[in-house]
């Protein structure tokens, strides 16, 4: 019987050994802290590079009316809007 706990035992130490051993442990390399030593056998991600002006729409607009040119030539003066009329007073109570 003690031969079998003994078994036991050593099997369930190996296993346990066995799987820290797969699933890999922290590591600090360097100054980094890495999940484990298979953090080289992943592919790089890709990121593309940022356009220069991230807003292609506005900046299609925006050069758009810089290419038509002004509105109104540049000598003429552009006349002020005319000011709303005031409304007509409310009638109140009498005073005395």
């Amino acid at each position: 019987m003690k031969t079998a706990w003994r078994w036991q035992c050593v099997g369930t130490a190996g296993l346990g050994l066995a799987l820290a051993a797969l699933t890999g442990c922290q590591t600090w390399v360097g100054g980094l802290t890495l999940p484990s030593g298979h953090y080289l056998e992943h592919q790089p991600q890709f990121f593309a590079p940022s356009p220069p002006f991230p807003l292609a729409r506005e900046l299609a607009t925006q050069e758009g009316v810089a290419a038509a040119g002004p509105a109104a030539p540049a000598g003429a003066p552009v006349p002020p809007p005319a000011p709303a009329p005031l409304p007509a007073p409310l009638p109140g109570p009498a005073v005395p």
